[in-house]
Formats: structure tokens, sequence, C-alpha cells
């Protein structure tokens, strides 16, 4: 088949890989560069290191709804797409047929950041939903679906790597079916929508006033990147790993440090959370024993605040 694939992050690049081998890829469709880290280098979304990787023609339009004419006069046989960032214009829409990866088992989790929710509400399973896309987020009808376990050590990068090997694998059989004109589609069940809408800055934002499974889920699904942070002093620590400890302190305010001596332990809602890989201002991620060893930021009884400061 002809195709022109559109995505963005790790997530996409294995199934940009199979197209590439099994089918022919037009044209890659992807996210313009974006300014990336304190120096605001400017860098290519993994999806264009790969298409140039493999010598495809790479398309980055800022707005796809004011540029799309490029992808028409390519006339391919579908559109793939799989996290790409943007909506499809409906005209686009209307003249090529596009077929959707979602790391969601749908109509559960529509939006940009369904992987990232699965794991901040705890779920023991999640799916990819092979789909065609309609001119609504997420809406239109399911070709195929393949649950996916999550494991309890799981975080957004190990979830998503399975969930595109799944996607991957799924897609190549639904391509392969609709080339013997077996085809499946099935109206997703509204009553059971639910959302998982691109993540914000405070998305980000780590409040030690939840229980401590919802503490550890949310860095969970912010790790390795962007990381969950919270505010102490006016300094922001970013947290990546953590799991539950046995210091309890009923009396004290949840975000309250309980202990900088070996261990980084904070006071959450129902119990404290031990802080296994942190990151302060200026620094690499570490080790939380690495960073308490000369730290001047924080000391036992400090608090971190409730909100962005």
């Amino acid at each position: 088949m002809k195709i022109v694939f559109m995505g963005t992050p790790e997530f996409a690049v294995p199934i940009l890989e199979m197209l590439n081998f099994k089918h022919d890829v037009l044209l890659v469709v992807t996210q313009p560069d974006k300014p990336v880290g304190r120096k605001k280098t400017m860098t290519q979304s993994p999806v264009k290191n790969k298409a140039i990787e493999l010598g495809l023609p790479v398309f980055q339009p800022e707005k796809l709804t004011n540029n799309y004419q490029t992808i028409i006069d390519l006339k391919p046989n579908y559109i793939i797409t799989a996290a790409y960032g943007q909506m499809l214009p409906k005209d686009l829409l209307d003249q090529i047929e596009a077929i959707n990866v979602h790391g969601s088992l749908l109509p559960k989790y529509r939006g940009g950041a369904p992987i990232q929710y699965a794991l901040f509400d705890g779920l023991e399973e999640t799916g990819v939903t092979i789909m065609y896309m309609a001119y609504k987020m997420d809406s239109g009808d399911i070709i195929d679906q393949e649950v996916v376990p999550i494991s309890s050590d799981d975080n957004y990068q190990s979830l998503s790597i399975k969930l595109s090997q799944v996607g991957t694998r799924l897609l190549d059989k639904v391509l392969s079916d609709i080339a013997i004109g077996k085809i499946d589609r099935i109206p997703q069940n509204v009553d059971e929508v639910t959302f998982a809408y691109t993540l914000k800055r405070e998305d980000e934002y780590l409040s030690f006033h939840q229980t401590t499974k919802q503490v550890i889920n949310r860095i969970r699904g912010l790790s390795p990147e962007p990381g969950a942070h919270a505010y102490i002093h006016g300094q922001i620590i970013k947290f990546y790993q953590a799991q539950k400890s046995d210091i309890i302190d009923s009396k004290a305010t949840p975000g309250t440090v309980l202990s900088t001596k070996k261990k980084l332990v904070i006071k959450t809602l129902d119990g404290s959370v031990e802080m296994l890989i942190v990151q302060s201002p200026g620094k690499k991620q570490m080790l939380a024993k690495d960073f308490l060893n000369g730290q001047t930021i924080m000391d036992q009884g400090d608090v971190f605040i409730e909100g962005n400061e």
C-alpha cells in the first residue's frame, strides 16, 4: 500500500519501521522541531530521526489545518497515524481514509495522553486500538483491539514500549486483512467514553495531599519525561521513581519531609513515600541517596508547598 505516516514520539517509531519494511511510505509527517532543556536546544522528534535514517521525506507543518495539500497530492491509499499530536482536518479525512494506532482500549482514554492516564489511575491493564479516524477526537469505528497488562514497576517509557510493540503487530495484521477485503468496523459505545487530554504543565505537579498510591502512580506516569515536580523553599524538585515507605508520622502535614538521612521520605495523605530518583535545579537525575549527600535545599520537617510557586 501507498502510505503517508503521521507520528511524533518514540511510541510511533516501531510502527514507522514496520510500514517502511512492508509498504511504500510516501511521506512522514511529524511535529516541528522544538526547544528542549535549559539551553533550549532545537530537537527533532524521534519519528523525524527515524525517517531521516530510513531516507524518507519529512513534512513538519506548524498547523496541519492550514497546510495539508501536500498529503492529498501524493494520493496515498491510507494515512496511518500514531500519536501525531494534531487533529486531522475534515477535508483531509473526507478525501483519504485514515487509520490510527491508539494507546488505550477505546472508548476509554480518548485524547493525547492515554498511556500516562492509565498509569495515573493505577490500572492493571490497558491496550491498543486500531481504528478508523473521524473528525472528532478518537471517535472513529474500532477495527481491532488487544489487551496489554500493566506491571507494578511500569512507567510511561516501559508501558509505551509494550504498547508500541503490540500496536505495530496489530496494525500489520489489520493492513493484511484490509488487503484481502476483510474489513471490520465496530462503533464505539459513547456511554463508556472517558478522556485523557494532552498533558499541560499543571498536570506535572505532584501533590502530596493524595494517597501514597496516587503519588507513586503520578510519578510513574511522568517518568522518565517530563518528571513530576514539587516546590520547597522556592526550589523545584523533580521525582522519577518512588516506593511506599514504612516511616509513619500521622500528625505531619502531607508534603512534610520525614527523613533526609540516607532516605528521602515525604508524608502523603495516608502514609509516606520514599523517593528513589530525583533531580534538583541545574542537576541531572540521580539516586536520592546521592542527592541527599551534601544537599542544602531541605531539612527534616520542611514542607513541600501545596500548589505551584
